[in-house]
């Protein structure tokens, strides 16, 4: 193996993606290949609902992959988002003997309480630590730290149970091992926000084709992060109730949509052509695109805790597909009264190509370059023959690699974003099992050991016994006085 790249999959509403590339000495990304099929008929709201056909575009997608960079890939990135995706505040507390000091022990306790937490039909997918509180102040760091009473504050970010155990299955259906997998919308935070913004606070708004992804930061943490099944295709469906087809609507959205137009620069008798033979009047298609813009703005601001709403000193990032459209800064500006909004068209990394989906920074590749920049792990595997004998000897590679899994980690060793694959899960549980067990083993051993020792000392201190002693005394006392 003497290549060395990373592959990152984004499983998108409309499209799915795959990109392949390196990072160079300098910390850049250098580009290397990039597929798109349709996913429209499987994946929807951004989630797995057609394990087989999903699969089946996973396949497709690492094929072409693998023919461009003329290497096997042994394994994937993938990143999780979409549709149920929600954050739920919880708190772990204990108290401490005496005034004991906070240890990483500790610590690690209420990662693994939080974690274990049961959700009904919902899965936790990450763990964001907030604050922890010392007696009655808050510190990032508690380890070291004398006191009384230990909480700790988690964001945990939830999924339904059927969406987690899909995503693992399709991939498992293609054969494809997993290197990690991300929480899409942290990866891309990461990838399009600076430090200032998530430190004076902002709202990062994804906008793609069926969902849009709200994520609140402060003081560096992610303090919210809610899925508005939402998204550019929304104002595409509407737009065809002017009686056309959905291609000619997303035509004609791409082509005229604005998200704000000043009143008095509306022409009543402007019109916007169709086809050659058919038009529409421009205020009708002003109100139907603005209208539905204002209720995904509206259902964004929603979702923003009302402490965070006057802490936004970073202000709103707009990011995705649909914060293309015209004049969306000014119509998020007039909403939300927040005099700070920017589009991200492209990453904060150094990314070098030649393929034009890169180059062209329209804000919709920023999520699968913030996983493929979270990439560490090669997936390169040995040259590719596409004349060989066996088409499934990539798959096979894939699977031979799921051999070398990670030791189960422990919520304080799992990095902040990554979600735990249903396979690691699974292991982590049974570790869990088998030492519980080993516990109860040796709690069971003890308590008959201490109920032998305990009956042992009764039967020599029962009357019965305490007279025999008591016999057997006199009677060598009555022998010595004879003697």
């Amino acid at each position: 193996m003497s290549k060395e790249f990373f592959v990152a999959i984004e499983l998108g509403s409309s499209k799915m993606t795959g990109i392949a590339g390196k990072k160079n000495l300098d910390g850049s990304i250098q580009v290397l290949a990039c597929v798109k099929e349709d996913s429209s008929s499987f994946i929807r709201k951004g989630v797995v609902y057609n394990i087989d056909k999903t699969a089946q575009c996973l396949t497709n997608i690492v094929n072409r992959l693998e023919k461009q960079l003329k290497t096997t890939i042994t394994k994937v990135y993938v990143g999780v988002g979409g549709q149920s995706i929600r954050s739920v505040r919880n708190v772990v507390a204990r108290d401490l003997t005496g005034d004991g000091i906070v240890t990483q022990a500790m610590v690690i306790e209420l990662m693994d309480s939080n974690r274990n937490i049961v959700y009904p039909d919902q899965h936790i997918l990450d763990a964001a630590a907030q604050e922890y509180k010392v007696d009655s102040q808050l510190q990032l760091d508690p380890v070291g730290i004398q006191c009384n009473h230990l909480e700790g504050n988690f964001l945990n970010i939830l999924q339904r149970k059927t969406f987690y155990n899909n995503l693992n299955k399709c991939f498992e259906t293609a054969g494809i091992s997993l290197a990690e997998i991300y929480l899409a919308p942290l990866a891309l935070a990461d990838s399009v926000l600076t430090e200032a913004e998530k430190r004076s606070g902002c709202a990062l708004v994804d906008i793609g084709a069926t969902t849009t992804t709200v994520s609140v930061y402060y003081r560096n943490l992610l303090r919210h992060l809610a899925v508005i099944p939402l998204g550019g295709n929304s104002i595409t469906k509407d737009i065809t109730s002017l009686q056309m087809e959905d291609a000619d609507a997303e035509k004609m959205k791409l082509k005229y949509a604005s998200a704000y137009t000043e009143n008095n620069e509306i022409d009543n008798s402007l019109k916007y052509s169709i086809d050659a033979e058919r038009q529409v009047e421009a205020r009708k298609f002003i109100e139907i695109v603005e209208g539905r813009m204002e209720e995904i703005i509206a259902n964004v601001w929603y979702q923003i805790p009302d402490e965070y709403c006057d802490k936004l000193l970073g202000g709103i990032i707009l990011t995705g597909g649909g914060a293309n459209m015209r004049n969306i800064e000014k119509a998020f500006q007039n909403y939300t009264h927040v005099d700070k909004v920017r589009v991200a068209k492209f990453v904060t990394h150094t990314v070098t190509s030649t393929i034009s989906d890169i180059n062209d920074h329209n804000a919709m590749m920023n999520t699968v370059l913030g996983l493929l920049a979270k990439a560490d792990i090669n997936c390169a595997g040995d040259e590719y023959d596409p004349n060989g004998p066996d088409i499934f000897a990539s798959q096979r590679a894939m699977q031979s690699e799921a051999g070398d899994l990670r030791r189960p980690r422990n919520a304080f060793e799992t990095p902040a974003g990554v979600i735990r694959s249903a396979e690691e899960v699974r292991r982590a549980e049974e570790e869990a099992r088998m030492k519980r067990e080993e516990e109860e083993r040796i709690a069971r051993e003890a308590a008959e050991e201490k109920a032998r020792q305990e009956a042992e000392e009764r039967r020599r201190n029962s009357p019965l016994r305490k007279f025999g002693r008591w016999l057997s005394k006199a009677a060598t006392e009555i022998v010595k006085e004879e003697e």
